[in-house]
């Protein structure tokens, strides 16, 4: 008996073993194509499905989930086989709505009550707060031994500090509850893409799911760790504190793509303004930033700088709304749009030539990583919101290609040696 329960766990493990493929990069066409997966996944909050691009061909959607329509749309337009997205409040999904197990749940949840320019509800919040009815799911899935091997939680950096650290510190605490080992990271877009996004991952691993061991340190490491998650694992309990798991991603080679790269020449989506609108558009910049457009009419090259409208006391302590604008070859992070001063302006600068008009919404798409095979929303507000509500596509490749994949070869690795022993 003792034998055939060893060869049945041998059986196992070899299946897992020779059943993954790593996935390797494809172009869009190719992952919609609905290429052999072996690996499945449940994408909640899915949005576009941005998680779902990044995993790629050798990953298999089995449920998707978000509650807003327009955003639907677009992942059923660009996933035709898409019809395991479930367009709905996620309270009102229930366990038995999610297929099998899968080997990762990803989740990016709602960041409004999260956000540093949010209202600081945090996880109580109305937004941010359903972070919880996923967690139910997860809750309820364990229960019936389908808890996802690895869960992939993504929101932004405010988390991290949101109640001065005390709502990531729920998230860990969470985590462990239900078995979870768990690794925080800081990873920004910028890596990859030219924008300032940096993001808060939180990988989670069940028993038996092991990181590859050289990814894993035995402290924090600035590039991955910031100082500010010590407030969060202040507040933990010692027995949470144990699941923490340090890691670190291999170095990401530097980035080649500019942000005079992904301009279109001639969007559709917005036009130029009038040399009117660009010349008031420059006088609500403080000296400050007119050095710099001044700076960048000197350089020899095309200059492309992003601009957001923000509101800033002037000397007198009076609200006066200004133009920022950088050129560092890095846009502003994405938001998504709420107003006019929400939505990101490029500056395009040649000798004495100065042109401005909004992003376009292929440019936007682009600083996120989705390639221009997806089709976008028709209406610039919602293709907008899409994309600035969204994951970044590289990020998620390369957790999938250095984090996640490997997890699942070491584990089965280390399956097979334990059935032999």
């Amino acid at each position: 008996m003792k034998q055939d329960s060893r060869q049945h766990t041998l059986d196992r493990a070899l299946d897992r073993a020779l059943a993954y493929r790593p996935s390797q990069r494809t172009t869009f066409a190719q992952t919609v194509a609905g290429a052999p997966a072996s690996l499945h996944f449940y994408e909640f909050f899915a949005g576009g499905g941005m998680a779902r691009i990044g995993l790629g061909s050798g990953w298999s959607c089995r449920f998707a989930n978000d509650i807003d329509e327009n955003k639907a749309k677009a992942y059923q337009r660009n996933f035709q086989d898409s019809d395991e997205l479930v367009v709905g409040d996620i309270a009102k999904i229930a366990v038995a709505d999610l297929p099998g197990r899968v080997h990762l749940a990803w989740a990016s949840f709602p960041c409004q009550d999260l956000s540093l320019a949010g209202n600081g509800a945090g996880l109580k919040g109305e937004r941010s707060g359903v972070f919880w009815e996923f967690w139910r799911l997860v809750q309820g899935l364990r229960a019936e031994h389908r808890a996802p091997r690895i869960i992939v939680l993504e929101n932004v950096y405010g988390a991290i500090t949101s109640h001065e650290g005390r709502d990531m510190a729920a998230i860990c605490t969470a985590l462990a509850g239900e078995g979870y080992r768990f690794a925080p990271l800081v990873i920004d877009a910028a890596q990859f893409v030219p924008q300032s996004r940096p993001r808060l991952f939180i990988v989670g691993f069940a028993d038996g799911i092991h990181p590859p061991v050289d990814l894993v340190c035995p402290a924090p490491l600035t590039a991955w760790h910031p100082e500010a998650f010590g407030m969060s694992f202040d507040l933990l309990d010692e027995a949470v504190r144990q699941r923490w798991l340090w890691l670190r991603l291999p170095e990401v080679p530097a980035r080649a793509l500019r942000l005079v790269d992904i301009l279109e020449e001639e969007p559709t989506s917005v036009k130029w303004h009038s040399a009117m609108e660009t010349q008031q558009l420059l006088s609500m910049m403080t000296p400050i930033h007119l050095e710099k457009v001044k700076a960048a009419k000197k350089a020899k090259v095309k200059m492309v700088g992003a601009i957001y409208k923000r509101t800033r006391l002037d000397d007198q302590g009076v609200k006066r709304q200004r133009a920022e604008v950088r050129f560092d070859d890095v846009a502003g992070c994405l938001r998504t749009p709420a107003g006019g001063s929400s939505r990101q302006i490029i500056l395009v600068v040649q000798g004495e030539k100065v042109m401005s008009r909004l992003l376009s919404s292929r440019e936007a798409a682009r600083l996120m990583g989705i390639p221009d095979s997806y089709i976008l929303p028709a209406r610039y507000n919602d293709a907008y919101h899409l994309a600035g509500d969204g994951v970044a596509v590289p990020v998620v490749s390369w957790l999938a290609r250095h984090l996640i994949e490997p997890a699942f070869v070491v584990s089965a690795a280390s399956a097979v040696n334990e059935a032999v022993e």
